[in-house]
C-alpha cells in the first residue's frame, strides 16, 4: 500500500514539475517574441496566476502568427495588378495637400489605390439597410458576392438566403464568405441548403479542433457586399435580427454604407482576394470590374487591414489622422481600447485645443470590454476631450471624422483586436460634403447621449474603478 502511495506521489510530483516547466517555458517564449509589452504583460499574468486556464487560453488565442502569410505580398500585389485596381498613386495630386502623406501611407502599406467619383448612401438603422440590400439583390444581373462576420439563421438571415436562392435559380453566380467563429451559433445546415441550390459558400479560416486552433484568434471581421461590380456595401452591420429589431440592450445603433461608382472595385478586389485565399480560385474578368460612371468629386481609398500584412495599416493611419487634425476629431466606437500610441495621440490633440469627442455605448454586449473601455475615460476627460455615453440602445457604429474633409468608415472598432488580429476593411473618404453629412449624424446621436462630466465621474465607487483598471490590463486580449 505504502509502495503504491509512493509511486502515485512520485508520478504526481513529476506531472507538477513538467507542468511548471511548460508554464515557465511559455512565459519565456512570450518574452522572447518581443511583443508590445502591453500585450506581453497580460499573458504573463494569466500564465503565472491562473496557469490551467491560462494555458488553454494561450493555446487558443495567444500564439503570435502574424508572420504567417495567408497570402504572400507578391501574390497580393500581382492579384491587384491583374484586377487593374492597383496603381501608383497618380491621383494623389488631387488629394488635399495635407492628406497626401496619408494617401501615400495607405498606398505603400496596403496598395490602396485612389478611386475618384463614387457616391455613398448612409444607413443608420438595420431595417433601411436590409431593405436596400434586398432591393439591390433583386435587381442583380450577373453576380452577387457577400462576406460577413456573422450570418444568423434567423428572420433576417432567412430573408437574405431566400433572395439569394431565387437569384441562383435565375443563373446568377453567387459567392458567400462567412467567418467560422462569428457564425459558430449558425448551424451548418443553413449554409448547406444554399450550397444545394447552387450557391458557393466557404467559411473563412475554418477552425478544426485541435489542429487549427491557432486560427481562432485571427478572424475576418469584414462586412462586404458587391453586386455586378457596380453596387457595394460596407460598414458595421452583420446579417442578424438584432441589427434590425434590437435585443435586450435595446435598438442597435449602427452605421452602414452603400457605395456606387469606382470605389466598388476596391470592395470587389478585397472580396476576391479573400475568396482566392480560402478557395484557391482566382476570379477575374471584365464582368467583375465593369466600366462605371464618375458620379462626384469624391476621392476614396479602400483599405484592407489584417494579420496577413506586415504593417498595422489602420492603426498607423489613425495615428496620422489624429496627429494632424486642425479642428475636430469625432469618434464612434462600441469598444474603446486604444493602443498606447493612439491613446497618447488623442490626449495630445485634446490638450492642443482640438475638439475631441468620443461616443461609446452606455450599455455594452461585452461587460469586460466595457469595463476596460471605461478605464480610459478618466485621462481623456482630464486632457479636455468630451466623452459621451450613448443611452438609446447599443452603439455599434464605427466612425472617425477629422476636420471637415476626412472620414474613415468601415468595419474596424477602436481596439487592439481590430488593429492587430482581425481582417478589417475601411474606406478613407476625402470629401467635404460627406464629412458634413457624417458630422450631422454624429450631432444627432448626441441627443441620445449622456455627457460624462469629470467631477461626477470621479465620484464612482472605488471598487468599480479598481475593477475597470484591472480589466484594462487585459485590453490587448479582449
Amino acid at each position: 500500500m505504502f509502495a503504491s502511495l509512493g509511486i502515485s506521489t512520485l508520478i504526481g510530483a513529476i506531472i507538477v514539475i513538467l507542468y511548471c516547466i511548460t508554464i515557465i517555458g511559455l512565459v519565456l517564449l512570450v518574452l522572447l517574441e518581443n511583443r508590445n509589452p502591453l500585450k506581453t504583460i497580460p499573458w504573463v499574468i494569466v500564465l503565472v496566476f491562473v496557469p490551467g486556464i491560462g494555458l488553454v487560453f494561450y493555446y487558443f488565442f495567444g500564439q503570435e502568427h502574424r508572420r504567417l502569410r495567408i497570402i504572400t505580398r507578391r501574390i497580393y500585389k500581382r492579384f491587384l495588378k491583374q484586377t487593374k485596381v492597383y496603381e501608383q498613386p497618380k491621383n494623389i495630386k488631387e488629394i488635399p495637400p495635407n492628406y497626401a502623406p496619408l494617401a501615400h501611407l495607405l498606398n505603400n502599406s496596403s496598395y490602396s489605390a485612389i478611386f475618384k467619383g463614387s457616391e455613398i448612401s448612409v444607413y443608420t438603422n438595420g431595417r433601411d439597410k436590409l431593405n436596400a440590400l434586398l432591393k439591390d439583390i433583386k435587381n442583380a444581373r450577373n453576380h452577387i458576392h457577400l462576406q460577413y462576420y456573422i450570418f444568423r439563421d434567423d428572420k433576417t438571415g432567412n430573408k437574405i438566403r431566400k433572395a439569394l436562392i431565387e437569384k441562383a435559380h435565375e443563373g446568377l453566380k453567387i459567392r458567400i464568405l462567412y467567418d467560422d467563429v462569428g457564425c459558430w451559433k449558425t448551424k451548418n445546415r443553413f449554409f448547406e441548403q444554399m450550397k444545394k441550390e447552387g450557391i458557393e459558400v466557404y467559411p473563412f479560416l475554418k477552425v478544426v479542433f485541435p489542429i487549427l486552433t491557432s486560427k481562432v484568434n485571427y478572424r475576418n471581421h469584414r462586412k462586404i457586399v458587391v453586386i455586378d461590380g457596380e453596387v457595394g456595401y460596407m460598414g458595421g452591420m452583420n446579417i442578424a435580427d438584432r441589427y434590425v429589431e434590437g435585443d435586450k440592450l435595446g435598438p442597435w445603433r449602427d452605421t452602414h454604407f452603400r457605395i456606387t461608382g469606382p470605389g466598388v472595385h476596391g470592395l470587389q478586389a478585397s472580396f476576391l482576394l479573400d475568396w482566392y485565399a480560402i478557395s484557391s480560385t482566382l476570379i477575374k474578368g471584365r464582368e467583375y470590374y465593369p466600366e462605371v460612371k464618375i458620379m462626384s468629386d469624391m476621392k476614396m481609398q479602400i483599405v484592407m487591414n489584417g494579420p496577413a500584412s506586415q504593417w498595422r495599416t489602420l492603426m498607423q493611419a489613425f495615428i496620422f489622422c489624429i496627429s494632424n487634425a486642425k479642428k475636430r476629431i469625432y469618434i464612434q466606437t462600441p469598444y474603446f481600447l486604444p493602443t498606447e500610441a493612439l491613446n497618447q495621440a488623442l490626449q495630445m490633440a485634446a490638450l492642443g485645443g482640438i475638439d475631441v469627442r468620443l461616443m461609446i455605448p452606455k450599455c455594452s454586449d461585452t461587460k469586460s470590454a466595457q469595463m476596460a473601455s471605461f478605464s480610459y475615460v478618466d485621462k481623456m476627460l482630464k486632457s479636455g476631450a468630451k466623452v459621451y455615453l450613448y443611452a438609446k440602445g447599443f452603439l455599434h457604429s464605427k466612425l472617425l471624422l477629422v476636420d471637415d474633409m476626412l472620414t474613415c468608415i468601415g468595419s474596424s472598432n477602436f481596439d487592439f483586436r481590430s488593429f492587430e488580429h482581425n481582417f478589417e476593411i475601411n474606406a478613407f473618404v476625402y470629401q467635404e460634403n460627406f464629412a458634413v453629412k457624417i458630422k450631422d449624424i454624429f450631432m444627432q446621436d448626441l441627443r441620445d447621449c449622456e455627457e460624462i462630466l469629470y467631477p461626477e465621474w470621479r465620484k464612482r465607487p472605488i471598487t468599480g474603478r479598481l475593477a475597470e483598471s484591472f480589466m484594462r490590463l487585459f485590453a490587448p486580449l479582449l
